[in-house]
């Protein structure tokens, strides 16, 4: 997914324009005073990430960060999670301890309930985005 979302943030939605993946045709393109379009700017997102030692915190700021600067909107402080799951334990049983982990379940759901109604919000014109009217001064 990861590797798709590098087109959304300034991507050319047109691979005819540079012959497939020519490389200095992409330059060229590119130098010839490409806007960089953030395509999926305006959309609302949800985070959840999770792990069993290390970096769960990290990934989801780095991921949020990211998202930010593609001009996608957070559906507010419910929609962002990171948590361990079995920390420190085989991966063998980590599908069973998720299964018994009511309360991070709980927490995933409310992630996506917080998007759900974010999304209905902005549907009915009704999310603030209060810096939605400033133009970046750098487009890239």
């Amino acid at each position: 997914m990861i590797d798709r979302l590098v087109c959304a943030d300034g991507g050319n939605p047109d691979p005819t324009a540079t012959g497939g993946k020519d490389p200095q045709k992409a330059k060229a393109l590119e130098l010839s005073g490409w806007p960089y379009p953030k395509h999926l700017a305006g959309r609302v997102y949800g985070v959840a990430v999770h792990g069993d030692v290390a970096g769960v915190e990290e990934v989801r700021r780095a991921l949020c960060d990211w998202l930010d600067w593609m001009g996608l909107i957070d559906a507010g402080p419910k929609a962002r999670l990171d948590r361990f799951i079995g920390y420190y334990q085989p991966y063998a049983t980590s599908h069973e301890t998720l299964d018994r982990d009511d309360n991070v379940q709980d927490e995933v759901r409310n992630v996506a309930r917080a998007l759900a109604e974010a999304v209905r919000e902005l549907r009915a014109g009704q999310l603030s985005v209060p810096d939605a009217g400033l133009a970046a001064p750098r487009p890239k």
